[in-house]
């Protein structure tokens, strides 16, 4: 063989491995949802129960979810412009007198709901509460203090994307910015 036919034996051999390894055959790729990028359903030890495994997407939304409720208290505590204590007050009622069986019953149904609306698709993550609409309207949801508006709204917003920061998501990401976005998407059937 000559020169000139090893070389370009050599190139055509080189050119068909580097189209090859390039080539995507798969089609376009779905992005990672909100669950899949807060840990998705990689399973770790559930600091709030010893012995059991929770998926990191959920254990990542519960912290949220706590410390948004955390912010909240916090606020309502120190009487605070703006605090949303109207809207919790028969919960408050219930804490104040150390029942908190339906405070957790709220973490637990927040964290199923964006959990599943984010793509958490294991059946932990499956939401059973009540539509957004009938939550948050006083008159079809006696736990419901009163109606929300949407400065309230934005005070809650405000909680969940702090709480977000708290947890480890940066603000100014795409992460940060696809969550408030899903918050934000609850403002219509919220705010009535």
């Amino acid at each position: 063989m000559t020169k000139y036919s090893k070389f370009a034996l050599c190139a055509l051999v080189f050119g068909a491995f580097t189209m090859t390894s390039c080539s995507n055959d798969d089609g376009p790729t779905t992005p990672p949802s909100i669950y899949q990028r807060l840990g998705g359903t990689t399973l770790v030890a559930d600091p709030d129960n010893a012995g059991q495994m929770i998926e990191k997407g959920r254990l990542s939304y519960r912290k949220v979810i706590n410390s948004t409720v955390g912010l909240i208290v916090a606020d309502i505590g120190s009487n605070a412009s703006g605090n949303l204590g109207e809207h919790f007050a028969p919960l408050l009622a219930e804490v104040q007198a150390s029942n908190t069986t339906n405070l957790a019953e709220l973490v637990d149904n927040l964290t199923d709901f964006f959990s599943f609306n984010t793509g958490g698709t294991n059946p932990v993550n499956t939401y059973s509460g009540l539509d957004m609409v009938t939550t948050h309207n006083p008159a079809l949801n006696p736990r419901m203090g009163t109606n929300s508006t949407d400065a309230n709204f934005d005070k809650f917003k405000g909680y969940v994307g702090a709480a977000a920061v708290q947890n480890g998501v940066t603000a100014n990401t795409q992460l940060y910015t696809d969550i408030v976005a899903v918050v934000e998407s609850l403002r219509a059937p919220i705010v009535q």
